[in-house]
């Protein structure tokens, strides 16, 4: 079963969107060193919910991206493909994180899928 991993905020101002979501909701923000990503904490590990992350968006556009875990990128993205949907990103190496691509599902909606690296659990 793939379950929700994250979420990722793509916005033209990073910066505008740290100082408003840490203000309205206490949420922590980590940039990860070389690289204009950041890492979201919205609430202590122990509570229900998720974790995200903060990127400039490529396009200027404003959009969330949720990601879905999975075992293996590659066998998801044949699944995704024989069922109506479409890569629009392939597959991607984060170095210590994993694998990640963007697909948009047989109706249109863009999300994620992200395979962890064994290495970071």
């Amino acid at each position: 079963m793939g379950r929700l991993l994250r979420f990722e905020l793509q916005v033209p101002d990073p910066e505008q969107a740290i100082r408003f979501y840490s203000t309205c909701f206490n949420w922590k923000f980590d940039q990860i060193p070389g690289h204009d990503y950041w890492l979201i904490t919205t609430g202590e590990s122990d509570r229900p919910g998720i974790d995200g992350g903060l990127i400039k968006s490529p396009d200027g556009a404003v959009r969330t991206i949720n990601s879905i875990e999975v075992d293996s990128v590659d066998d998801y993205l044949v699944k995704i493909e024989k069922n109506g949907g479409k890569v629009v990103v392939p597959k991607t190496s984060v170095p210590g994180m994993g694998y990640f691509a963007y697909c948009i599902d047989s109706q249109g909606l863009l999300f994620g899928v992200s395979e962890v690296d064994p290495g970071v659990r």
